[in-house]
């Protein structure tokens, strides 16, 4: 049995600090590099150790890829597919597989939806064609990873519902069927989603003997961190690897399981205390003030009156945080920015300030970031699961994309050409954007030349000269390369050879460029996966890749947005990704406080993160109560999570009318009212 620690404990007790001094001592032992396995559930969870890596004072040569349970299925895959493709099914074990992200295995199973859609058989739900792939796609990995049969996800979802939704069942039939057809034609094709792999790892590669004596043989040391956000599998693994280590470390955030609802399970992951030599719960917070740890506990405590009475503290809690209430939404926004702009003055670098929402919706999110930008403060933003089309730089490209091939019969409306216009020319206007585009644009784009000069003046010649250079780059586009290059090559060009260059509007945008980079990325994973040996005629496959984009395809991960806390910029986001790079900072502010969305879960009518898991009772039905605790529940770690990641101060933000104009009485309010009521009496008697 190797020497092994369990430590549990909230965040900022220092666990990951732990883990790093604890690999760099094993180096000091001269224990070599490629003999430690440092496993983490998402790649920005990992960050922390990258960075110490690549430390000016970390040992010479002793780097360690930090990888994920994904990461470390491929790889396996790949080295050990001759020997599983065979058993698993697979029509031709002797080619290569393909490898899916979120993006191709959704261009996969639209084929699939869009006949399922047009026969009707989700009629008797209201959901769109990329909600249908996405929750499908869903259940598949929650099938994989509680290695759940297909009839077995549909039984538990009709289960769950009892008698309340009687239509749901003919939607859970159809979504588990095209389950099955999209599984199908995967093992047919060598194509493996997410969910495939994490089935042939768990199915075929855990239990055989070969690669058990791979991994025994490579991996000696083990440091496993937030095991509370892996899903199954990953307990299989460290199982199957015990008897072969001789140190094991694993960590456990005890407030944390923020991916239940991608199949982590904090449960099955924590059973692997009882495997250790030691288990040590940690409770000392380091680095954080004492009054945000005592608000923790108040927030702890508040939400849900059942957990533990927060323990004595000399710190107040009303000193980690500070509120203002408003009456309209534009108000609140107009605080915030007043704040972040006094922060900036005091000398608060950007990234120590994070700006957080249940959800950041397009309008919030433009609000926020041109509101910081008239004040030349820096931002970013990142809304994952989002659509491609969703970004409007994205948007942007998309019309210009259209624009450059006639052939595809194609018009974007004129607003879509404004809107594209305006981002694309530095200093245009909405209002003359309109005015250009209503004048120039007739299936194509005209000549500012013919436009009257009194309205020439208006629009301004300096504006006219920035359209005619992109209008001309246009027009050579269609007469001499249109359908020659594929659609990554067509969307890195226009951006590099016209839109980020002075005087056009993404030369200095950041989060314009970052969008665009993932648009690319994502158009020549499209490429690579689907046409590997490549084309002579490049126009059709573009223009299925812009169908697809403009149909909803969600974007995958992408290491670029998970990156953008290293640069200096308010990061503007919703909660949740906040808390899944596991970050802290010394300011946050939380946006409307009153909103319902802070505790309410996405619906999701075709799949369910709580029945779908192997904790659940498989003849159980959800009630109001259940949905209720696990509202509860989750609200709970939300808050005390966010609360643990701040160094120094939250900024509450309170209106009275939300966003669409509603009363905002949200759990969240009332557990504020309720701790600013009972401190700031407190003092006031004092």
């Amino acid at each position: 049995m190797p020497q092994s620690l369990f430590i549990e404990g909230p965040a900022g007790v220092g666990k990951t600090t732990y883990a790093i001094a604890y690999i760099r001592e094993l180096f000091q032992q001269g224990i070599h590099p490629e003999n430690i396995l440092v496993l983490v559930p998402h790649p920005a969870l990992g960050q922390p150790y990258r960075d110490a890596f690549l430390a000016a004072d970390w040992p010479t040569g002793a780097q360690i890829p930090v990888m994920t349970l994904g990461s470390l299925t491929q790889r396996a895959i790949e080295i050990f597919w001759p020997i599983l493709a065979q058993p698993a099914g697979f029509a031709h074990p002797k080619r290569e597989p393909t490898f899916l992200n979120l993006e191709t295995a959704q261009y996969y199973m639209h084929r699939f939806v869009k006949e399922s859609v047009e026969l009707g058989l989700f009629d008797s739900i209201n959901i769109t064609s990329e909600r249908i792939i996405s929750q499908t796609l869903d259940n598949l990995l929650k099938a994989s990873v509680n290695n759940f049969t297909f009839d077995e996800v549909e039984e538990r979802l009709i289960t769950a519902w009892g008698d309340r939704h009687s239509s749901r069942p003919l939607a859970y039939h159809a979504s588990l069927d095209l389950a099955r057809r999209f599984r199908q034609h995967c093992q047919q094709n060598n194509l493996l989603d997410y969910s495939l792999q994490a089935e042939l790892f768990a199915q075929y590669l855990l239990p055989a003997p070969r690669f058990h004596d791979y991994l025994a043989q490579r991996y000696h040391y083990l440091i496993a961190d937030n095991l509370e956000e892996h899903i199954p599998v990953a307990a299989d693994l460290i199982r199957s690897l015990w008897n072969s280590l001789e140190v094991a470390l694993l960590l456990f955030d005890t407030e944390a399981s923020f991916r239940l609802f991608l199949g982590a399970d904090p449960v099955k992951m924590h059973d692997l205390a009882a495997l250790c030599d030691e288990v040590q719960p940690w409770h000392d917070a380091v680095g954080i003030p004492p009054a945000i740890v005592a608000l923790a506990h108040e927030f702890d405590h508040l939400i849900d009156t059942t957990r533990p009475t927060p323990p004595v503290s000399l710190a107040n809690p009303r000193d980690g945080f500070t509120y203002q209430a408003h009456k309209f939404y534009p108000q609140m926004v107009a605080w915030v920015i007043d704040q972040i702009s006094s922060l900036i003055d005091q000398g608060v670098p950007p990234r120590e300030i994070v700006v957080l929402a249940p959800f950041l919706g397009d309008s919030l999110r433009f609000t926020l970031m041109t509101q910081l930008e008239s004040r030349g403060i820096p931002a970013v933003s990142h809304r994952p699961s989002r659509a491609l089309r969703d970004e409007p730089a994205a948007r942007a490209i998309l019309t210009f994309m259209a624009l450059c091939h006639p052939d595809w019969d194609i018009h974007p409306p004129v607003a879509d050409v404004a809107d594209a216009l305006q981002q694309a020319i530095e200093g245009l206007d909405p209002v003359r954007a309109w005015l250009l585009a209503q004048i120039v644009y007739r299936r194509e784009l005209a000549s500012f030349e013919a436009i009257r000069p009194e309205t020439q003046a208006r629009i301004t010649f300096t504006v006219g000269e920035k359209y005619e250079n992109l209008r001309a780059w246009i027009s050579l586009y269609q007469s001499e390369t249109a359908g020659t290059i594929p659609p990554d090559h067509f969307l890195s060009r226009i951006f590099g050879e016209v839109l980020s260059q002075p005087g056009y509007g993404f030369h200095t945008n950041l989060d314009a460029g970052r969008s665009v980079s993932e648009l690319v990325e994502s158009a020549r994973r499209f490429r690579r996966t689907l046409y590997p040996e490549g084309l002579d005629d490049w126009s059709s496959v573009s223009h299925d890749y812009y169908s697809l984009v403009q149909e909803g395809l969600l974007a995958a991960l992408y290491a670029a947005s998970w990156r953008d806390q290293e640069k200096d910029a308010v990061f503007l986001a919703p909660a949740y990704t906040f808390l899944m790079r596991n970050r802290r900072v010394d300011y946050q502010f939380w946006l409307d406080i009153g909103s319902s969305f802070w505790w309410e879960r996405l619906e999701q009518p075709l799949t369910h993160p709580y029945v779908l898991s192997q904790h659940y009772p498989a003849d159980q039905m959800w009630t109001d109560d259940l949905e209720y605790q696990a509202r509860k529940d989750t609200l709970r770690r939300l808050i005390t999570g966010l609360t643990r990641r701040t160094n120094k101060k939250i900024y509450l933000s309170i209106t009275q009318l939300g966003e669409q104009g509603y009363e905002q009485r949200g759990p969240l309010l009332q557990v504020v009212q309720r701790l600013i009521q009972r401190y700031d009496t407190v003092s006031e008697g004092e």
